[in-house]
């Protein structure tokens, strides 16, 4: 399901929050932590949907009759690396899967409206390939891109197989996943990702039906990535001592984000993708 033209267009308008310190060399939209050259002039680039009108260079639209704005030696870009857990655990439900593809879309578009450059991985995918890519051009291109992953393939290792795709360059790096791993992988993976020097998000998908599970009587449970089935009885004390170690589970990942200096959320399948970008994701300084 893609989302409509007019939450694209809203999306232009969001930037991604780097907090820690920038890197980049190479112009960008945004402005550098450096100090001393923000009114150094650069160049001129063209006016996005977005920009401050006012910096729109009028004598240049007389000889033009288009719309450019000056920019800065200040402006740099950041490298942004989006990774995608496409591993069969996260694609065993439709609704989690889905928006989890949203979730990437999204945050891809708006680091690539901005001028940023982006390293997107599917990890363990075998059918579909990185994407590095950099340009407002190519924004909608590659929201469709990964909007469309398909995969069938039982896949598993999301933070062993993200672990060798870490570079050392990225100003913000954003792990995506259901964090249904076993706590001691995933403590590597973000011990191993938070000793750089950058931003990193946790983006932990989880669907209602994980939450919330409904299920009573006799049922067969099927590993989506192992495909072994047991027989189980389904009962209220069954569903409340999952739901305790769910949350058990959970808590451990929030302090590991924690201890390792991540910004944590858990992001429900049920929620509306215009929430989460217009209101929880700027409550919690991730976007402006």
């Amino acid at each position: 399901m893609n989302q409509p033209h007019y939450l694209l267009s809203k999306l232009q308008k969001k930037r991604l929050i780097v907090k820690k310190k920038q890197t980049g060399l190479h112009k960008g939209l945004r402005k550098s932590t450096s100090f001393g050259s923000s009114l150094e002039f650069s160049d001129f680039r063209v006016y996005q949907p977005g920009d401050d009108v006012r910096q729109i260079d009028w004598n240049v639209f007389g000889r033009t009759q288009k719309h450019y704005i000056k920019r800065f030696l200040d402006e740099q870009e950041i490298f942004v690396s989006i990774f995608l857990d496409a591993t069969s655990s996260m694609r065993a439900i439709q609704s989690k899967w889905m928006m989890a593809k949203q979730l990437a879309a999204a945050l891809s578009f708006i680091t690539l409206h901005h001028e940023d450059r982006l390293s997107f991985f599917p990890i363990s995918s075998p059918s579909s390939y990185p994407i590095q890519k950099q340009g407002a051009n190519q924004s909608r291109k590659v929201y469709q891109q990964i909007i469309q992953l398909t995969e069938t393939m039982n896949t598993e290792g999301f933070s062993e197989n993200t672990k060798q795709k870490i570079g050392k360059n990225q100003q913000l790096s954003i792990l995506i996943t259901d964090g249904m791993e076993k706590i001691n992988e995933i403590e590597s993976l973000l011990k191993k990702v938070g000793s750089r020097i950058q931003d990193v998000w946790f983006l932990q998908v989880m669907s209602q039906q994980e939450l919330l599970p409904d299920f009573s009587g006799d049922v067969k449970l099927k590993d989506s990535e192992t495909n072994a089935e047991v027989n189980v009885s389904v009962n209220q004390n069954l569903i409340t001592a999952y739901q305790q170690r769910l949350q058990q589970h959970n808590k451990k990942l929030e302090l590991l984000c924690l201890k390792y200096g991540i910004t944590y959320l858990l992001v429900e399948d049920s929620k509306e993708l215009s929430h989460l970008f217009f209101h929880e994701f700027p409550s919690k300084g991730l976007l402006n």
